[in-house]
């Protein structure tokens, strides 16, 4: 008889157990259909808060390290059965207890990264079970192969939970455990094939420019000083004319002005390089050390503030005096002395712009240089352009002399240089 005969006959001989059965039958499908409801509610909440937030590098190494230590439980398995004789629920409840344990080790660990931003004992304890565990399982393996399985299987968890750590490590802390002293790139630097830095390659190519004019210029100076012969000064000069061809060619010094100051700080420094044998700097555990002030690197605002005394002497330039130091002007470094000169040219050129050429005093008070250096500044500069047609109608409308000692002022539309008109 087919099955639905036998149903249809069951049904008519038992008629009130068939709808017991069918009432309890849909109470199954009620109480599944809920149950599996909650249960996709559960795996979404779990999605939503455990994993979606979660790199997809973190998510795999989860999966793999579990795989891994599934691969380990089951030898373990083995390992109870056919070693320690453990049979029914005991080796249900024993087979598996190092891998609890490293799954324990491995949460402490991750939480103590959290707070003390170190995996501590824990993360050794990680690495002492995994490898008890790697070492039990294969020694029940059948064969060579399967031993190296599954030594391998509890060392690749390991190894996934280390890397996992390491990521966190640098997510929090910002740094690496080591640093490499032998690494690619340390490696690449070292032959010349890479850049320290993030330059350009324009960039390190005009600095190497630069620095083989700063080279020749040297070369010659040294040459020229030591009497070399005709020939050797011949030979010098040409590399440095060729150097500084290529230089303005390539590198754009002609119309580069930082590129100008980069070249003079270069060749100040290589011609200054004697200088560093009378530096006396402080002892720096010793605060107390008596210090040479003329060797020191100090402010030039201090310089000029709080300087020795002073006396008068006569400029060539100018028709009055001035007051000049005593001694020369405070030793500063070169990227300090590029930076000053560099707003002093920056002053000169606002002013010039508003058709009034500044006196020495103003350049010195507006960007803290001595007076002796801001007239060796304003004596080159005006003889710009622009700064000596404003000098030049000075003197054709209103006769007057630039002294370089006097500020200008403005007369109607023409701005006159030494501070009076010729009616005052």
């Amino acid at each position: 008889m087919p099955p639905i005969d036998q149903i249809t006959a069951f049904a008519k001989d038992q008629p009130v157990l068939t709808v017991v059965i069918a009432v309890f039958g849909l109470v199954l499908l009620a109480v599944a259909y809920f149950a599996l409801r909650a249960l996709l509610r559960l795996a979404v909440h779990v999605y939503q808060r455990q994993v979606a937030p979660r790199p997809a590098e973190d998510i795999l190494t989860i999966v793999a390290a579990s795989i891994a230590t599934g691969v380990s439980a089951q030898g373990m398995w083995r390992f109870s059965s056919d070693v320690l004789g453990f049979d029914g629920p005991l080796r249900l409840l024993l087979f598996a207890f190092i891998e609890v344990a490293v799954i324990t080790s491995a949460v402490r660990a991750r939480r103590n990264m959290r707070e003390n931003f170190s995996a501590g004992i824990d993360g050794v304890a990680v690495w002492v079970l995994t490898g008890l565990t790697a070492v039990l399982s294969s020694m029940d393996a059948r064969s060579a192969a399967e031993a190296v399985f599954r030594l391998a299987a509890p060392l690749v968890a390991a190894w996934l939970w280390e890397r996992g750590m390491a990521i966190e490590r640098h997510r929090i802390t910002g740094r690496s455990r080591i640093n490499w002293r032998i690494t690619p790139e340390r490696a690449l630097v070292r032959i010349g094939l890479a850049e320290v830095s993030d330059r350009t390659a324009s960039e390190v190519d005009a600095h190497r420019r630069l620095t083989r004019v700063a080279l020749a210029a040297k070369r010659a100076r040294a040459l020229r000083a030591s009497g070399a012969s005709e020939r050797k000064m011949r030979a010098a000069l040409a590399k440095l004319d060729r150097a500084m061809d290529q230089a303005v060619e390539h590198s754009g010094l002609a119309v580069d002005s930082a590129r100008q100051e980069a070249l003079l700080s270069q060749i100040g420094a290589l011609y200054n390089t004697s200088a560093l044998i009378d530096l006396s700097p402080p002892v720096p555990w010793n605060p107390d050390s008596p210090e040479r002030p003329a060797h020191r690197a100090v402010p030039v605002r201090q310089a000029v503030a709080a300087g020795p005394p002073a006396e008068v002497v006569d400029d060539d330039d100018d028709d009055e005096p001035h007051v000049v130091d005593e001694v020369p002007s405070p030793v500063v470094d070169t990227a300090q002395r590029a930076a000053l000169m560099r707003a002093a040219r920056e002053y000169w050129d606002k002013q010039i712009e508003r058709r009034f050429v500044p006196r020495a005093a103003d350049i010195a008070h507006e960007v803290g240089i001595s007076p002796a250096t801001a007239r060796e500044y304003r004596a080159l500069w005006k003889l710009e352009p622009k700064a000596h047609a404003l000098l030049e109608a000075a003197y054709n409308e209103h006769g007057i002399v630039d002294t370089g000692t006097f500020p200008a002022i403005e007369t109607e539309q023409v701005l006159t240089v030494n501070g009076s008109s010729p009616g005052r």
